[in-house]
């Protein structure tokens, strides 16, 4: 297996960020109706906002609150993730059903989405 050194996992800012709330109908009249976010996807636990530079998903939760969580890209997931939990941050799980995040060893919470950057020749 190889070392910490040894591995390249690189993280991008995608522009994406997620908040949980308790109540999703508030959230879609607070954000959508008085903030004019354009609504972009609606299911029972979540909804997608398109805020003109960021991407704004608002995830139901009844219990485990978490209020602000960046997203970043990774060119693979499953080496990204054993990347950061050899690196010291653990599986949070949050949610409805049940979102997997990192929380570092400072405490804060952040997402990943395996999306491989793209190649510019």
């Amino acid at each position: 297996m190889p070392t910490l050194t040894e591995t390249h996992v690189q993280l991008r800012s995608n522009r994406e960020i997620a908040i949980h709330v308790r109540d999703l109908a508030r959230a879609e009249a607070f954000y959508g109706k008085l903030l004019g976010f354009r609504l972009v996807r609606r299911t029972l636990d979540q909804l997608e906002f398109d805020t003109g530079e960021l991407r704004l998903y608002v995830n139901r939760d009844e219990s485990s609150l978490i209020s602000y969580i960046p997203s970043f890209d990774v060119d693979d997931y499953s080496e990204a993730r054993r990347f950061l939990e050899a690196a010291g941050c653990t599986l949070r799980f949050a949610g409805e059903q049940p979102v997997p995040y990192f929380e570092d060893p400072f405490g804060f919470v952040f997402d990943i989405v395996e999306r491989p950057a793209k190649i510019i020749a």
